[in-house]
């Protein structure tokens, strides 16, 4: 099979590029550097389309080795024949492959093998060739021990033939497009579950056709299935699909008796035989295409997430809020090292706010904080009050900060690894401090989907979320550079061509002989060899190393070229960098080569440029309506501010600054028809919103951003 070939018919990319890309993936360079440093050689594809020809070369991979075990026991059954090999050969889906594999697959022991058994496959035939001559008294030749009247003689025939059918891969495609165009999806309650489903019930008496059915609605029904409250089914007309199969069997001037028996065979096969497998692979179709809108979903919002502003160069106090126990306090240094900790109770039922005020005035001075970030749980509106009615002795900026999932690390084996000498509350607090500082640094240490942006994060296929977000993780962190010095061990595991052991022995290496001075020294890294060097070295930086471009994104194979730019000037490299007057006057076609294009040279002086540029925004203050502390302060028509915290297909989640954040639905995003959230929000965007609507029985809000 042309991989390249295939990949190009499904996808629409150019040949050359895509067969470029797989030698590439073959040779073990991971997609990041393919993206970033290999543009002449795939014509310039990027991540994302990278991503899919490995996904599909991968699934044709495993078509092929399912293609040798058919081959093998096809062949075994000396039934091979070269056209049938050329058939196999040139599927390139699995549903075909598996209808042309039906008849030769081994099966148990059923009502049709039983019938040839007795010897009615002769039978069978006769009944399947719808030729003159009566079946009736054909059937008595067939009588003997086992088979003691015609009508059993005819009814092991018919199972025969029923069989035939339904393993015809004309016939299963014939009912496969019809699921594919016509199926329904339908969900009931199930009876006395009515309660128990409240958040069901807009299921308890759908239907729908399933093509249109969206992801969020097919996977929400599956729930209600799996959690027992729904019945789930997907149907077609069965009498139209019958009369089809007939009209593709049946032909004209056949034995009328003959035919009234294949009718009923036919109608037979496709009850018992073809509908329930078709069914479950129309379920499975539509559960595939929902995971992947779902898994795409997620991917999107945990890159938005990743890739939020950070809070560069500034010391900061966070402050993960709370009641009885009180609000724990940490402060973090610039690069997020711990420095201090301590905890206030401000709040009810303490309320100690004097002696609170002073102390954070006095830890705002004492450690030279520049910023507060505050966690957005349990009191966090009381205790950002509180800390907007103080005078504090320095300019400081308050942040409102999302908590999900710091409390799964504080309880995890690297924030234990980070912090044994502290307990969950500090190791928390210093989570919701670090995500302000720089949010990808600290969120690649959480399970992505714990982190609150979601969509039926826990009910898709794991396997295939586990890759995407692998894939987006890795995206973020190379995208954006991770500074070899100061990274963490699971940062360092997302780098191009790293993972976790050599992570490990970067961090050690870095213990024992202080930080690199040199992109080169990590080749003294144990274990780290040439092509582990290749593909991560661009992705490593080293400020205030000894080489200026070991802090930029300009990989050391084309240091040479940087070097010639330098000299054709009349400069040294320090005075080239970010020096757009000497930059401007580089000449990019004067240094192609055969191995060097102008997607490379344009990549390297835009580097120059601005080096070690950070794609991400800097950090913004959100204020929220101080009257406004819990869904009871509500009031429609209320206009409000708001961060997004979550999109998904239906709408938007805005975190109004109340513990219930409310949802914008997509119909309420714009006055224009909107395709997609995406094209209108993105995670962490500040919105102005108006309430529609407050249901405080089920704690629900209905927010708009149409008119404001």
């Amino acid at each position: 099979m042309d991989f390249a070939l295939a990949i190009c018919n499904k996808t629409g990319l150019p040949h050359r590029g895509i067969a470029a890309t797989i030698a590439l993936l073959e040779q073990g360079a991971t997609i990041p550097f393919i993206s970033r440093y290999r543009k002449e050689v795939t014509g310039g594809l990027d991540e994302v389309q990278i991503f899919n020809i490995s996904q599909i070369y991968d699934s044709l991979t495993e078509l092929q080795r399912r293609k040798q075990t058919v081959i093998q026991t096809i062949t075994e059954q000396n039934a091979m024949t070269p056209e049938l090999l050329a058939r196999i050969e040139e599927i390139t889906e699995p549903n075909e492959l598996e209808d042309l594999y039906l008849p030769y697959k081994p099966k148990r022991r059923t009502r049709a093998a039983i019938a040839r058994e007795q010897g009615l496959e002769p039978l069978a035939r006769l009944i399947m060739s719808q030729n003159p001559g009566d079946p009736v008294k054909a059937a008595v030749r067939f009588l003997n021990d086992k088979v003691a009247t015609t009508d059993d003689a005819l009814k092991g025939a018919m199972d025969i033939a029923a069989e035939w059918v339904s393993e015809h891969p004309r016939n299963r495609n014939t009912v496969r497009n019809r699921f594919r165009r016509e199926a329904v999806i339908e969900s009931t309650v199930i009876k006395g579950k009515e309660d128990e489903g409240e958040k069901y019930r807009s299921y308890f008496n759908w239907s729908e056709p399933l093509r249109r059915c969206s992801s969020h609605r097919y996977l929400a029904m599956r729930r209600g299935e799996a959690e027992g409250i729904l019945k789930v089914n997907i149907k077609i007309d069965d009498d139209s699909a019958i009369q089809k199969l007939c009209e593709n069997i049946l032909r004209k001037g056949g034995n009328p008796q003959s035919q009234a028996l294949l009718h009923d065979a036919i109608a037979d096969s496709y009850k018992r035989l073809m509908r329930p497998s078709l069914e479950n692979e129309a379920a499975a179709e539509a559960r595939r295409q929902a995971d992947a809108v779902a898994i795409s979903a997620f991917a999107d919002n945990v890159e938005q997430l990743l890739m939020a502003p950070p809070l560069r160069g500034k010391r900061v106090m966070a402050i993960d809020p709370g009641y009885r126990t009180g609000c724990k306090i940490v402060c973090l240094d610039k690069q997020g090292f711990l420095l201090h900790n301590d905890i206030i109770f401000p709040t009810p039922p303490t309320n100690d706010r004097k002696g609170a005020a002073r102390r954070v005035s006095n830890i705002v001075e004492v450690y030279k904080i520049d910023a507060i970030a505050l966690g957005n749980g349990t009191a966090s509106r009381e205790t950002e009050e509180f800390l907007q009615s103080m005078r504090f002795p320095r300019k400081v900026e308050v942040y409102v900060v999302s908590e999900n999932g710091a409390s799964i690390y504080s309880a995890s084996k690297i924030a234990r690894e980070e912090f044994p000498d502290y307990d969950v509350t500090v190791r928390g607090a210093v989570s919701i401090g670090r995500r302000l500082i720089d949010p990808l640094s600290e969120l690649v240490k959480i399970d992505p989907k714990s982190i609150g942006v979601g969509q039926y994060q826990h009910d898709v296929d794991q396997t295939l979320l586990k890759l995407s977000l692998d894939n987006t993780v890795t995206n973020c962190v190379n995208r954006v550079g991770v500074n070899v010095n100061t990274a963490s061990r699971q940062l360092l595991s997302y780098v191009s061509g790293i993972g976790p052991a050599l992570a490990d022995n970067i961090i050690s290496y870095r213990h024992e002989n202080g930080d690199f001075t040199r992109r080169s020294d990590l080749k003294k890294v144990p274990r780290l060899g040439e092509k582990a060097y290749e593909q991560a070295a661009g992705f490593l930086r080293i400020p205030e190393g000894e080489n200026p471009l070991d802090n930029t994104s300009v990989h050391p194979e084309s240091y040479h070229i940087v070097h010639r730019m330098a000299d054709d000037l009349g400069c040294q490299i320090t005075e080239l960098i970010a020096n757009k007057e000497l930059i401007s006057k580089i000449e990019p076609a004067r240094y192609i080569s055969e191995t060097v294009g102008l997607p490379t040279l344009t990549d390297i002086i835009r580097e120059l440029e601005k080096p070690g540029h950070d794609p991400r925004k800097q950090a913004e203050v959100m204020e929220f309506d101080p009257n406004v502390k819990t869904i009871e302060d509500l009031r429609q028509g209320m206009i409000l501010n708001g961060i997004v915290n979550n999109i998904t297909d239906f709408g938007v989640f805005v975190d109004i600054g109340i513990k219930q954040s409310g949802l914008v639905h997509i119909s309420q995003l714009s006055d224009k028809r909107v395709a997609s959230p995406r094209d209108i929000v993105n995670i962490h965007q500040h919105v102005r919103v108006k309430v529609l609507e407050v249901d405080l029985n089920r704690k629900r809000i209905a927010l708009t951003m149409r008119g404001i």
